[in-house]
C-alpha cells in the first residue's frame, strides 16, 4: 500500500491537478471566510462551513477524477492489477494519497483563522475576561473543521468509486458532482417535507430515510461544537461501504 500511496502523491504534484485543487480550495475557502465572517463582522463561523460543504460539490472531484480514470485511459490498469501490490492495498493508497491532499489544504485554510483572532484579542484588550467574551467560539469551530474533514472523507471515497467506472476524467468528475449534490440537496428536502393528519406516518417514514441518505443532517452537532460519536461512525461507514465497492470492482476486474 505504500509504494502505491507514495506514487500517487507524488502524481498529485507532477501534473497541475494537486496544485489546482490546493490553490483552487485555499482561494474558495479564504473569500468565503471574509464574506461570511470577517466583512459582515461577525464570530459565528456556522455560515462559512456550510457554505464549504457545499464548495465540497465541485472542489472535491477535482480531487478523485483522475484516481482510477487516468490509470484506464493510460492502459496502466492491468499493470496495477498484476503488480504484487493487493487490490485492498490499491484502492487504500489512492484513497489515503487524495485524503492527504485534502487534509494539506484545510491545513493550510487554518491560516485564516489568524485576522479573526487577532481582532478579538484587540478588542477584548482592557477588558475583563470574566465579565465579557468577545471573540469566536473555539469548540464551534474545532468541531466544525472535524465535522468537514470527515465529509471530505466520505466523499473522496464516492469519487474514488465513481472514477472507477470512468476512462474520461471530466465524464468521472461530472458524475461525482452529480451524486454528492444528491446527498447534500437530500438534507435540505428533508428539513422543508412537512405533512399532517393521515400523512404524518408516510412522511415521517420519508424524512427518516433521508434523513439516513443526508450527509448534511449529521454535520449540525458538529457546528454547535458537540462531538457526535454516531455522526462519526456514520461518515467512517459511508467512506468504508464506497471503499469496499471500490475493491469489489478491481476484485472482479482482475479475474475478467
Amino acid at each position: 500500500m505504500s509504494a502505491i500511496y507514495k506514487k500517487e502523491l507524488k502524481s498529485f504534484f507532477i501534473n497541475p491537478l494537486g496544485y489546482v485543487f490546493v490553490t483552487v480550495y485555499l482561494a474558495a475557502s479564504a473569500l468565503i471566510f471574509c464574506f461570511t465572517t470577517l466583512k459582515s463582522k461577525s464570530y459565528d463561523t456556522s455560515a462559512f462551513f456550510q457554505i464549504m460543504i457545499f464548495a465540497f460539490i465541485v472542489l472535491i472531484p477535482l480531487l478523485t477524477m483522475k484516481l482510477f480514470s487516468e490509470e484506464r485511459k493510460m492502459r496502466t490498469e492491468q499493470l496495477l492489477l498484476t503488480s504484487p501490490v493487493t487490490i485492498t492495498g490499491m484502492v487504500f493508497g489512492k484513497f489515503f494519497a487524495a485524503f492527504t491532499v485534502f487534509l494539506g489544504a484545510v491545513a493550510v485554510s487554518l491560516l485564516n483563522l489568524i485576522p479573526l483572532y487577532s481582532i478579538a484579542f484587540a478588542e477584548r484588550a482592557g477588558e475583563p475576561y470574566s465579565s465579557v467574551h468577545i471573540g469566536p467560539v473555539t469548540g464551534q469551530i474545532v468541531g466544525s473543521y472535524i465535522g468537514i474533514i470527515l465529509i471530505g472523507a466520505a466523499f473522496i471515497a464516492i469519487g474514488m468509486f465513481i472514477s472507477a467506472f470512468f476512462e474520461d476524467q471530466l465524464a468521472a468528475a461530472i458524475t461525482t458532482i452529480g451524486v454528492i449534490l444528491l446527498t447534500v440537496v437530500i438534507g435540505l428536502i428533508n428539513n422543508a417535507t412537512d405533512g399532517e393528519g393521515h400523512q404524518i406516518i408516510s412522511v415521517y417514514a420519508v424524512r427518516f430515510v433521508l434523513d439516513w441518505i443526508s450527509i448534511l443532517s449529521r454535520f449540525a452537532n458538529f457546528g454547535y461544537g458537540i462531538f457526535d460519536f454516531t455522526a462519526v461512525l456514520y461518515y467512517f461507514s459511508i467512506a468504508g461501504v464506497f471503499i469496499f465497492l471500490t475493491i469489489r470492482v478491481y476484485d472482479r476486474r482482475r479475474w475478467a
